[in-house]
């Protein structure tokens, strides 16, 4: 579940107030049993994200239909795909050095492992910003995993869904994108 979470960062995080959902999608990072995440002020669950209140967060991974055609013995349509559910309580972190520091680290594990892209604690743009962040971290109180995989099949028709997972994701990102731009 940890490997999902570094690979596909970008959580669904879902708080509840006065029986509403509130929901933001934000990068988090695993560090210390903790998700560690940054939310604009002005985003109206960031009260939500302090003071112990519970959040529930999910990672998705990879997703996508396999055909009965994808495999060599016969079997029925389903659909593959890895999320991770995590429930937890927030809170805020108040320090501008320490949203300082862990703007730097998001950024340096985002930029990984080319680190194309520095952020320098002396940035003037990322000084001017950190008036209009706030640094919240999650501690994990229950742990979900949803792998559906194929794994009830043979090894072999197992081996073909996986492919087709991969091959599926490239395509339809792609054609998904040739239609939005």
């Amino acid at each position: 579940m940890v490997e999902v979470m570094k690979a596909y960062p970008l959580a669904t995080v879902i708080s509840i107030k006065d029986n509403s959902p509130y929901i933001t999608h934000l990068p988090l990072v695993y560090e210390d049993e903790k998700l560690i995440g940054h939310i604009d002020i002005f985003n109206l669950q960031t009260p939500l994200l302090k003071d112990n209140n519970e959040v529930t967060v999910i990672f998705s991974g990879p997703q996508c239909y396999i055909s009965p055609t994808v495999y060599g013995t016969t079997q029925l349509p389903t659909w593959n795909y890895i999320k991770v559910h995590l429930k937890g309580n927030a809170q805020a972190i108040e320090s501008k050095e320490a949203l300082k520091r862990s703007l730097i680290k998001m950024t340096e594990f985002l930029e990984a492992p080319d680190h194309k892209y520095v952020l320098e604690p002396d940035n003037p743009r990322l000084e001017r910003n950190l008036d209009y962040i706030e640094m919240f971290e999650i501690n994990i109180t229950h742990w979900e995993g949803k792998f559906k995989l194929s794994q009830d099949k043979r090894n072999s028709d197992m081996q073909a869904a996986r492919e087709e997972l991969i091959r599926s994701n490239q395509e339809s990102v792609r054609a998904f994108l040739d239609t939005v731009f």
